[in-house]
């Protein structure tokens, strides 16, 4: 079946449809930017890219031959950047959805930060 016929059917009766404030989003898994269109939809596209978090760092998922990737980024912050740089539009896999991957792992890796305290200085005050 087409993807064009697949969108066409999932569009409107989707049970990962979520309407919020006028706009309808999707909690599809494999949706980069979480809006209902065929360009970000996991399930119907022949090429797909998905970020979610993993224990330490992302995990990137592609669409190869009708399976999907799963592939574990844990390295920092920059060289898991340029990874998914050049696995979506490096590669010309999905370059349309690779600022919308770095976007979301961004938030991950920003998010899985640890938050250090913030040091209370004790000042000298003049007599």
């Amino acid at each position: 079946m087409s993807a064009d016929l697949q969108w066409a059917i999932i569009r409107k009766s989707s049970s990962f449809i979520v309407k919020s404030l006028g706009t309808t989003l999707s909690r599809e898994p494999n949706n980069i930017s979480g809006k209902n269109s065929f360009k970000a939809n996991g399930l119907v596209n022949k090429h797909v890219v998905g970020i979610k978090a993993a224990d330490k760092g992302v995990v990137l998922t592609t669409k190869s031959k009708g399976h999907l990737t799963n592939t574990t980024l844990s390295r920092g912050g920059r060289r898991t950047i340029k990874t998914i740089r050049a696995a979506t539009a490096g590669s010309h896999y999905r370059p349309d959805l690779t600022d919308s991957a770095i976007r979301k792992a961004s938030a991950i890796i920003r998010s899985q930060k640890n938050k250090s305290a913030a040091k209370r200085r004790s000042r000298k005050y003049k007599n």
